[in-house]
């Protein structure tokens, strides 16, 4: 799943996006590349990134839905977004699939809408919002934590019509760095629910804080967890670099033979 963020304020640089030339350019990359998804924000949800307004997030992310499903009509098109609304609008633009880091949390009509359409739906945990995650988070025990929280969230989203379902245990999203390398060493343990397993640890702070270095750096540490992500079951790498992550799993699928 390749990242493309339309937003001026995502964590690392090379993954904002700001005209029209330059996100047709870059998809076409991800797609020449090996990309199964093209994921698509307009709200940067980095720590303590700035909250904006739905109709500033409709403005950047419909266009670009719209764009690229004229483009690239072969291409499944995902929408970040936790906004019924927005994932809405999204949808009818083109969008085949709803990315919420919420797992519905954040907006009650989520399930209820996706479920209208029929379209698969990644079932991200996070503790607390964008603004707050990073403030003192803490689990008995993430992996347990996390695996209830599925649980929950499966059972909602199965009695309201949803069966295409994604999982995300949001490393990032209110985990401390240690809690983050805790999911990592027992990921496996979290494809339990039979559903697939995406992970998303594309240049984050647990690569680059663990490192000491910056999101710009950080490729060669992102292989590395991308690939021991692999070894226990995640089906689905979301990343900035798309050429290295499928090599990644070519190698890895090449092992499984």
């Amino acid at each position: 799943m390749g990242i493309i963020n339309v937003t001026p304020d995502s964590f690392f640089p090379g993954s904002r996006i700001a005209t029209e030339k330059d996100l047709l350019k870059k998809a076409e990359q991800m797609l020449d590349e090996g990309a199964t998804f093209l994921d698509i924000g307009g709200y940067s949800s980095r720590p303590g990134a700035r909250h904006i307004d739905e109709e500033t997030e409709k403005q950047r992310v419909i266009p670009a839905v719209k764009l690229l499903a004229k483009h690239f009509p072969q291409a499944c098109i995902s929408v970040d977004t936790f906004r019924s609304d927005v994932a809405r609008a999204a949808l009818d633009a083109g969008a085949g699939m709803v990315n919420d880091i919420s797992g519905g949390n954040l907006d009650k009509r989520m399930f209820d809408t996706v479920a209208s359409f029929g379209v698969p739906y990644i079932l991200m945990h996070m503790q607390g919002t964008p603004q707050t995650m990073q403030k003192n988070p803490r689990y008995d025990d993430p992996v347990v934590d996390i695996n209830r929280f599925f649980a929950r969230k499966i059972r909602r989203l199965q009695e309201t019509g949803i069966r295409d379902i994604i999982l995300d245990p949001g490393f990032g999203f209110g985990k401390t760095l240690q809690h983050n390398y805790r999911i990592l060493s027992r990921l496996d343990q979290l494809t339990w629910h039979g559903y697939p397993v995406l992970v998303g640890m594309s240049r984050k702070s647990m690569l680059f804080r663990l490192l000491d270095g910056k999101p710009e750096e950080m490729l060669n540490a992102t292989t590395v967890v991308n690939t021991i992500a692999l070894m226990k079951g995640a089906s689905i790498l979301r990343v900035h670099d798309v050429k290295p992550a499928v090599e990644a799993v070519r190698i890895f699928m090449e092992l499984k033979e």
